[in-house]
C-alpha cells in the first residue's frame, strides 16, 4: 500500500502547546496559566443579539465575504479606533477567527520559493502556514534586551532578493512586547524601500496598556502594502464565536475571497450578527477586561520581583514570558516538572520558536484567585530549584 501521507505534512511538528493541556485535563487540582483564551463570559447584549438572530430565523448562509453590516461597522471602528481607511465591499472580508486570515493571505500571496519574515518567539501557526503555501519561512530572533520588539537592524538582516512578506505579529503572543509608532515608522520605512509586503496580526490591539495601539497600515504609502488581521476572539471575548476579519488592497483580497469560497463558504452567520453588537456597543466591555487584565498583569510583575524571577515588562495581550536562565535547566524540563511537583501548567518557551528557550509564557487571562494560588506554587517551586543549585 502506497503512502498515504503528505510529506509537507508530516514534516511538520505538532503545536508545541497542547502536550501539556492534554495532562492537564486529567490531573486532580491542576492549574493552568497556558491557554491563551479570555476567562470573561461573552458581553451579554453580544450573547443577546446572537440569540435574537436564531430567534428570526438568520441561518442562512450570508455572501461570502460577510454580512455588509457587520463589514461597514468594522470600517468605522478601524477609522475610528486605528485612523485608517478601508472600503466594506471590496477591502474586508469576514473570515473563521483570525487564523483563517493567516493561512488563506499566506496562499493567495506567495509563489514557491518566496521567503516570508518571521520574527519569533511568535504565534505557533505562522511558520506551518508559511510552509503549506509553498513559502520558505526566514526566522528573525527577537531578544529580551530589546524588549522583544523588532529593529531595523535585525529586519535588513534577513531581507534578501526573494523576500516577499514580513509578519509583524503584534502585540505580540507569547511575549506582550508592542511596537510603538517610532519604531513601527522604521520599519514601514523599510518595507517601502525593499518593496515588501506586510501580514500585521493585530488581534491583540485592543489589549495595550502603555499606551493606544497603532497599526503599521496607516502609515504612509503602507495601507496598499499590508494586510490588516483581527477579530474578536481576545477583545469581546468570543473565542468559541470563531469570527476574525481581514482588510486588505482589493487586488490581494479579491484572490483571498476565492480560496475562502472553496473552503469555508462564509463564516457563521449567528456570531456575523452578534459581532455587529460588540463593535456598535462594545467600548465599555472592552475598557473593562483590559483593565481587569492589567490589575493582573501588575499582579504578575510583582510576584516575580518578589520570587526572583527576571521578567520584561510586557505591555500588550495577556501573556508574561518570565526568564528561567539562571537555573540552568531547559524551558521543557521547567514546565514538565513545574506541572508535575507543583501542579501548574505553563508553557515553555520554545513553544514559540528556538529563540524562547529560557523563557515560559504564563498567561494572565484568569481570574485573580486562580493566579495567586499558581504564583504561591511557582514561588514553592523556584525555592526547591534554587536549594538544589
Amino acid at each position: 500500500m502506497r503512502n498515504p501521507l503528505s510529506d509537507t505534512i508530516v514534516s511538520i511538528p505538532p503545536s508545541g502547546i497542547r502536550k501539556f493541556f492534554d495532562i492537564v485535563s486529567e490531573m486532580k487540582d491542576a492549574i493552568s496559566l497556558g491557554v491563551g483564551e479570555p476567562d470573561f463570559d461573552t458581553p451579554w447584549h453580544i450573547r443577546e443579539e446572537g440569540i435574537y438572530s436564531l430567534e428570526k430565523g438568520r441561518t442562512f448562509y450570508t455572501s461570502n465575504a460577510g454580512l455588509k453590516e457587520l463589514k461597514e461597522e468594522i470600517c468605522n471602528y478601524l477609522k475610528r479606533r486605528m485612523e485608517v481607511s478601508y472600503l466594506p465591499d471590496s477591502e474586508v472580508m469576514v473570515t473563521v477567527g483570525g487564523s483563517e486570515a493567516i493561512d488563506i493571505a499566506l496562499r493567495a500571496m506567495l509563489n514557491p520559493g518566496d521567503e516570508v519574515l518571521v520574527p519569533q518567539p511568535s504565534y505557533v501557526s505562522y511558520v506551518p502556514c508559511v510552509t503549506l503555501a509553498g513559502g520558505k519561512p526566514v526566522i528573525i530572533q527577537l531578544e529580551e534586551q530589546d524588549q522583544f520588539k523588532l529593529t531595523g537592524r535585525k529586519l535588513l538582516e534577513k531581507i534578501t532578493p526573494k523576500t516577499k512578506i514580513l509578519i509583524l505579529p503584534f502585540p505580540n503572543n507569547p511575549t506582550g512586547a508592542i511596537m510603538e509608532k517610532e519604531e513601527l515608522e522604521e520599519i514601514a520605512k523599510i518595507v517601502r524601500e525593499k518593496d515588501l509586503f506586510v501580514l500585521s496580526d493585530e488581534i491583540y490591539a485592543e489589549l495595550t496598556y502603555k499606551q493606544k495601539h497603532v497599526t503599521i497600515a496607516a502609515f504612509p504609502g503602507m495601507k496598499e502594502r499590508t494586510v490588516l488581521i483581527n477579530g474578536f476572539s481576545k477583545a469581546y471575548a468570543m473565542t468559541g464565536w470563531r469570527l476574525g476579519y481581514v482588510c486588505a488592497p482589493e487586488v490581494i483580497l479579491k484572490q483571498m475571497l476565492k480560496i475562502h469560497q472553496f473552503a469555508i463558504m462564509c463564516a457563521p452567520t449567528t456570531s456575523q450578527y452578534a459581532a455587529v453588537s460588540a463593535l456598535r456597543n462594545g467600548d465599555k466591555d472592552v475598557e473593562m477586561m483590559r483593565e481587569s487584565y492589567n490589575q493582573r498583569r501588575r499582579y504578575l510583575m510583582h510576584a516575580y520581583k518578589e520570587m526572583g524571577l527576571d521578567c520584561f515588562e510586557p505591555f500588550g495581550a495577556f501573556y508574561t514570558f518570565p526568564s528561567i536562565k539562571r537555573f540552568g535547566i531547559t524551558s521543557d524540563e521547567f514546565a514538565t516538572r513545574l506541572l508535575k511537583e507543583e501542579k501548574v501548567a505553563v508553557v515553555p518557551g520554545t513553544a514559540f520558536g528556538d529563540c524562547g528557550e529560557g523563557f515560559l509564557r504564563i498567561s494572565y487571562a484568569y481570574s485573580l484567585e486562580s493566579l495567586k494560588k499558581a504564583l504561591g506554587r511557582i514561588g514553592r517551586f523556584v525555592k526547591r530549584l534554587d536549594g538544589e543549585a
